[in-house]
């Protein structure tokens, strides 16, 4: 396993991070803890990741389990220091009523989620706390046009990081970090840390994949200079970078099967067509699919950890043999030409 700085710490992370969203949904807790301890024992990630609204698609139902399988497992093992666990606070969701819709990162709320995911993950400390995504209406979750809404509704970034601070001070959270953020959210976030000499967010949790770089355009570039790590997720879109929906396949279990309609932001047809040329590349080059497709996120400069998640340990072990792939220039060349002919489908 390759090792990473967190940034602005010494602290030493797996470029591998071991994303759980599917259990308790797709995957029992029997099946989580088989992948926490191949992942963790056997291949040296020690870099986990959650939510408070996991298992995804989130309801009412299992919202929370992801955490509760992880917190057993952590219950069972007796060792908890030696690992890297985030998680975070969801923002606000009309389709999600469960979750909340009024505004969300409140000292109210922020205090209720943190104390529940705490319980829930049996811990005394959760090492980075994110905030899921934006309270305001903003581009993220596969809309690339921005609507300004000059009326929303939402708490005060000072508000937010001024908790932050507080729970970091009692030691029940470490490090913050950002999801779904825009260019503008991130520069907020650090310039008004900077100004009350508040917590600077050290991560920022965006998609990104082979269907979707969006997160090059702007926030690339703040990312190094401002020294914020990304910390990839989905990066095989969602599984389409699998190779299992090629040609048309809908296999039985699989996520777009199950709820085609609540991934819709990888529905464009161009999707396919450009997934089908990542494919044959990979082919001609004697990878798969998804080995090419990880390789590539683990190649950029801007990454801190790339999110990896799996519904079977078979599929866990060809998502961690990435690390072994090194893309040549070529391949890297041939990815930049498909880029340009089908750039950023799946946002």
């Amino acid at each position: 396993m390759q090792y990473s700085l967190f940034p602005n710490t010494d602290i030493k992370l797996s470029l591998l991070c071991l994303g759980t969203m599917t259990w308790g949904e797709q995957n029992t807790a029997a099946e989580g803890h088989e992948q926490l301890d191949y992942a963790i024992h056997e291949k040296g990630i020690n870099f986990i990741d959650t939510a408070e609204m996991y298992s995804v698609p989130s309801n009412a139902n299992t919202q929370g389990s992801t955490e509760r399988i992880i917190g057993t497992w952590l219950q069972n093992r007796k060792k908890r220091d030696d690992l890297f666990i985030a998680s975070k606070v969801a923002g606000p969701s009309k389709a999600l009523p469960h979750i909340g819709t009024a505004p969300k990162f409140t000292k109210e709320n922020i205090t209720n989620a943190l104390h529940d995911s705490l319980q829930r993950l049996q811990t005394d400390y959760i090492d980075l706390y994110q905030l899921h995504w934006p309270e305001r209406t903003t581009n993220f979750f596969g809309p690339l046009g921005y609507k300004h809404i000059s009326d929303d509704v939402v708490t005060d970034f000072y508000e937010t990081l001024s908790v932050l601070q507080e729970f970091i001070k009692e030691g029940k959270i470490r490090y913050i970090g950002i999801s779904n953020e825009t260019p503008w959210g991130v520069m907020q976030y650090l310039r008004i840390a900077e100004k009350y000499n508040l917590p600077k967010v050290s991560t920022i949790q965006n998609p990104y994949n082979l269907v979707n770089r969006t997160y090059e355009v702007g926030l690339a570039e703040i990312g190094i200079r401002e020294n914020i790590g990304l910390l990839a997720y989905s990066p095989l879109a969602g599984g389409l970078l699998s190779n299992k929906y090629l040609g048309g396949k809908r296999p039985d279990g699989a996520r777009f099967t199950l709820w085609a309609n609540y991934f819709n932001r990888y529905a464009h047809p161009n999707t396919m067509k450009a997934i089908e040329q990542y494919s044959i590349l990979a082919n001609k080059n004697e990878m798969s699919l998804p080995q090419m497709a990880l390789a590539y996120v683990n190649s950029r400069n801007f990454l801190s950890a790339n999110i990896i998640g799996a519904t079977s340990l078979k599929q866990l072990k060809e998502n961690i043999s990435s690390t072994e792939i090194k893309l040549s220039e070529e391949v890297l060349n041939e990815i930049e030409k498909i880029h340009l002919v089908y750039p950023n489908p799946a946002p």
